[in-house]
């Protein structure tokens, strides 16, 4: 039996939400996805509803409190530094690869035009979690 696994995606984009949450259960119907639209969101979620995430999945580009902040934020607390972050964006920069990485995030996605694409990549990073 597989162990039951969750993420979190911080995500403004309601479709963007929704895709990955459909490709998601798609390959593996363990993981639960827990969903905040922006990091200040993110944030409580982690405090308030104590859920103990195996992965962020990371917008940049996002209201009230964007991925850069919320990644410093994550990554200055001893509580939740250790988890990883997965920057989620359509960003293709390379100066933002290189900003996520030095302020800790874990790897970069350019999120894919294509269902399939991202069910290969959500697949792939699942797996080496």
């Amino acid at each position: 039996m597989t162990a039951h696994r969750n993420i979190l995606l911080t995500d403004d984009d309601l479709d963007d939400r929704e895709l990955f949450v459909e490709a998601l259960a798609s390959i593996d119907k363990s993981i639960t996805c827990h969903l905040a639209e922006n990091g200040k969101e993110a944030l409580r979620l982690l405090q308030q509803k104590n859920i103990d995430v195996e992965a962020i999945f990371l917008d940049i580009n996002m209201p009230v409190m964007d991925g850069w902040e919320f990644l410093n934020k994550l990554k200055n607390d001893h509580h939740y530094r250790d988890i990883p972050v997965i920057i989620y964006s359509t960003s293709s920069v390379e100066q933002d690869k290189n900003k996520a990485l030095q302020l800790g995030a874990w790897t970069f996605i350019t999120k894919p035009d294509s269902f399939t694409t991202l069910k290969e990549i959500l697949r792939d990073v699942m797996q080496r979690l």
